[in-house]
């Protein structure tokens, strides 16, 4: 069985990241979506809410992948994180050019200190490109409409939590 990393903040979840999850359960058989926590940020949902959103946005999109996939925070390394979870791939979307190079320079690092670690690129779908968690986050704050960018699950959770 086919276990792969999909390292990220999703604060919050995006159709993007979405994307990306979906084409990985195409490539793995099992995907661990690996929440990344860090003492000095301050995020706008903490990790139970990500980890819901995330399972939810899943369960609607493919109901009958539930099952494959799992979702852990971590705070070390990526690849230690992988490694931990027994992932032997680690799952990167790409968006356009200015990602791949960064992601290039990731591959390479990580290369030398995990080399059975495996990275894989999955492109963004073009709908999803330009879209970030920290726009939505600004658009929805400004009360902007981000029913284009994000799932259902995740809409809901924005509007309740900025509601005014």
């Amino acid at each position: 069985m086919t276990t792969a990393f999909y390292p990220g903040s999703f604060d919050p979840m995006t159709n993007g990241h979405l994307d990306v999850l979906i084409q990985a359960l195409n490539v793995a058989d099992h995907v661990i979506v690996g929440i990344g926590v860090h003492p000095g940020k301050a995020p706008m949902f903490s990790f139970e809410e990500r980890s819901d959103l995330i399972r939810l946005a899943l369960e609607e999109a493919l109901p009958d992948r539930r099952d494959a996939l799992a979702v852990v925070s971590f705070d070390n390394l990526v690849v230690d994180a992988a490694r931990s979870h027994g992932a032997r791939l680690l799952i990167r979307g790409l968006r356009d050019g200015t990602d791949l190079d960064y992601e290039m320079q990731m591959v390479g690092m990580n290369a030398q200190m995990a080399p059975d670690v495996q990275t894989v690129f999955l492109p963004a779908a073009t709908a999803s490109r330009p879209i970030t968690a920290t726009l939505v986050r600004q658009i929805a704050s400004m009360g902007g409409d981000v029913r284009p960018f994000v799932p259902k699950a995740v809409l809901d959770a924005l509007t309740k939590k900025l509601k005014r």
